[in-house]
C-alpha cells in the first residue's frame, strides 16, 4: 500500500513562510493522477482538512482559516505535492499530514510558529 512522506516542517516566527512538501513512497506512483489533501493536527485537537487538490490538478479547496495565506500545489515532474505557508500564524501550530482522501497516514512533519 502506498504511503506518503512529508517533510519541509520547522520553527518560523509569526509572519513567516514554510513549504511543506509530500511525496509517494513508491516511486512508480503518479501523484498527479490523484486527489490529495494536506490536514493537519494540533495537540488535543482533531485532524483537520488545511487543503486540497484534485486529481489532475483541476481544482483546490481550502479550509476557511488558511484561505488567502497557503496555497496547495503538484510537481507532476517530480511527483510531489506542495503546501507553500505564508503569513504563518502560532494557531498554525501542528503536525501536518498529506494524504488520498483515504489510506494510511504518514508520519507527518511538525510545524511550528512563535509569536
Amino acid at each position: 500500500q502506498v504511503q506518503f512522506v512529508e517533510s519541509g516542517g520547522g520553527l518560523v516566527q509569526a509572519g513567516g513562510s514554510l513549504r511543506l512538501s509530500c511525496a509517494a513512497s513508491q516511486s512508480t506512483f503518479r501523484i498527479g493522477a490523484i486527489g490529495i489533501g494536506w490536514y493537519r493536527q494540533a495537540q488535543g485537537k482533531e485532524r483537520e482538512m488545511v487543503a486540497q487538490i484534485t486529481s489532475g490538478d483541476r481544482a483546490t479547496h481550502y479550509a476557511d482559516a488558511v484561505k488567502g495565506r497557503f496555497t496547495i500545489s503538484k510537481d507532476n515532474a517530480n511527483n510531489l505535492v506542495y503546501l507553500q505557508m505564508n503569513d504563518l500564524k502560532p494557531e498554525d501550530t501542528a503536525v501536518y499530514y498529506c494524504r488520498p482522501p483515504t489510506g494510511p497516514w504518514g508520519q507527518g512533519t511538525q510545524v511550528t510558529v512563535s509569536s
